[in-house]
């Protein structure tokens, strides 16, 4: 199944982003080079999550378990273009369908494990799935139950695999009867899925050349070749898919994998596992800095982490560099094939990087990083007129090899996502910034407006976060008949402390902010509400906060 149009496989080719390989092609080549290595470890708690000890295997046995499972896959009916739905937390084995499935010719659909009926139900009739492998239970959830009852309603879902059944194959046998089948680079790989926060999710459909390219611009974030890489996240999307399994699969080294999140489990890998790189949510990587005990870790292993899904705040980047030497880059990226990496190639001063970002392919403009040659970024006005002064906010639009060529099977939506020109509509304001640089502003529904100026949550949110009686917090807007909207915060202190709005306030004068920023409504949480990949639900909280008005 290739999408990408003529015109943009010449593009990219000659631009050197993609090539003529495979994404198998480029991990068979860690095997024949590297067979003995160790090419992948389990999540330390797997028997409890799946009733299987943890487990270790070089690249000969992965490369062995990747091929004996597409065979059977193969003698099973997977084929050419068939879409196979995957539900499976964090394991090698699901690390491991990616390529299998892809050596059969079909391509995978991977969903989060928390996802249910309403949602698998959708993407099984939009992508009319031929299989479907999950797990029988998981958390007291009775998976298979819930497959079987979505085959009942979908009949081109032909088949359920479960784990045992993968695992059996896994250790079957291997004839090499899948030599002559044919994918092309260009031909898609997975079918990820956006959030879905307030509608249905939408289909990013990638090929090996997308994740290729995508590839080469997360390695501006600092990893190399062989490195040992750690993802904290679900192995179902861009924010670990993207930033950690592809240059895994692309440059080669270890992959240790981790989630559900353990915070106890998770320390042990950073300390154990000796990793060079991992990519974390600012939540967490605030947790580790504050943490009671964070003078006894030691992560001197780590060359470079990124932070992503919400922008990093300054005091946790200083924190882990007076701590351990390490320098945090500001990573921000969508399922749809976008990313910028604000790394130390190309902002090296950390003021900066906590709120900078390269505006890779201005005109003019000159940046060290391979990635910064491969894509193109502008900031565009409501009517789409270029912005170009410093200050000036405006929605981001993007090109680049990792681009979607189209949403799945939804030409309406896709139309409306990309200018007359070319450029991928984001979503996302940006704010223009001297030196050839962006920032993230907000998504636009996520702006506060009050009396007229707009507030951005994340600066707050931000700012909040160095308190150090704030474990984790999130700023919404509140209906106000007069101002239209004053902002309300949602905060979970730091174990056993407390918080009171006039705490809040006080840092914010402190620091500066001007008072119109400053949060007029408190609320103390046991937690903030996150979707499966960890983004936080704002749509939640609103709700939340207007049944609370409303009581009043």
């Amino acid at each position: 199944m290739i999408l990408a149009s003529d015109s943009a496989i010449e593009k990219f080719t000659k631009m050197g982003a993609w090539g003529n390989k495979t994404l198998v092609d480029y991990f068979k080549g860690h095997v024949k080079d590297d067979p003995e290595r160790v090419c992948i470890a389990d999540p330390p708690n797997k028997e409890q999550l799946l009733g299987v000890a943890a487990e270790r295997l070089t690249y000969r046995e992965f490369d062995r378990a990747v091929d004996a499972v597409a065979e059977a896959l193969a003698a099973a009916g997977i084929g050419k273009d068939d879409v196979v739905m995957v539900q499976l937390p964090n394991c090698w084995e699901l690390a491991m369908l990616y390529l299998a499935i892809s050596r059969t010719g079909a391509l995978t659909s991977p969903v989060p494990v928390l996802w249910r009926e309403a949602e698998l139900g959708y993407i099984a009739g939009l992508t009319e799935a031929k299989a479907f492998i999950t797990v029988e239970t998981f958390n007291n959830f009775d998976h298979l139950a819930q497959t079987k009852a979505l085959q009942e309603k979908h009949p081109a879902m032909e088949r359920i695999f479960t784990y045992d059944e993968i695992r059996e194959m896994s250790r079957g046998p291997v004839n090499k009867t899948l030599d002559s089948v044919t994918v092309d680079p260009n031909d898609i790989f997975t079918v990820c899925w956006t959030s879905g926060t307030e509608a249905n999710p939408k289909g990013c459909p990638l090929s090996h050349n997308n994740w290729a390219g995508t590839a080469r611009i997360q390695d501006v974030a600092g990893m190399r070749a062989g490195d040992i890489m750690l993802t904290a996240g679900p192995l179902v999307n861009m924010a670990s898919i993207g930033t950690v399994y592809m240059p895994w699969v692309v440059l080669g080294g270890t992959m240790v994998l981790h989630h559900p999140f353990d915070p106890q489990a998770f320390m042990q890998q950073m300390m154990g596992e000796k990793p060079n790189y991992t990519l974390l949510v600012p939540a967490i990587a605030n947790m580790l800095v504050k943490h009671p005990n964070v003078d006894q870790f030691d992560l001197s292993s780590f060359r470079t982490i990124t932070l992503g899904s919400a922008p990093p705040s300054l005091y946790t980047m200083q924190e882990f560099k007076s701590r351990w030497d390490i320098d945090i880059g500001n990573i921000w990226g969508q399922n749809e094939g976008t990313g910028i990496v604000a790394g130390i190639e190309d902002i090296p001063e950390m003021e900066r990087r906590v709120d900078h970002f390269p505006q890779w392919g201005k005109p003019g403009s000159a940046w060290s990083s391979r990635a910064s040659t491969l894509v193109e970024v502008k900031i565009l006005a409501p009517n789409d007129e270029e912005l170009t002064q410093a200050g000036e906010v405006g929605e981001l639009v993007y090109k680049g090899p990792g681009v979607i060529a189209g949403y799945y099977k939804n030409p309406e939506v896709t139309a409306k996502s990309f200018t007359k020109d070319g450029f991928f509509r984001t979503g996302d304001l940006f704010q223009i910034r001297e030196g050839d640089c962006i920032s993230f502003f907000e998504r636009a529904k996520d702006i506060i407006i009050r009396g007229g100026y707009n507030i951005s949550s994340q600066e707050i949110e931000n700012y909040l976060l160095s308190h150090p009686r704030v474990q984790e917090v999130a700023v919404v807007g509140m209906p106000d008949e007069k101002l239209g909207e004053r902002m309300c915060a949602y905060v979970v202190p730091a174990p056993d402390q407390e918080i009171t709005l006039e705490d809040l306030t006080g840092l914010l004068s402190e620091k500066g902010v001007a008072r119109y920023k400053h949060p007029e409504r408190l609320v103390v949480s046991d937690q903030i509400p996150r979707n499966p990949v960890g983004k936080v639900l704002k749509k939640e909280l609103r709700k939340e906060l207007l049944s609370r008005l409303e009581k009043e």
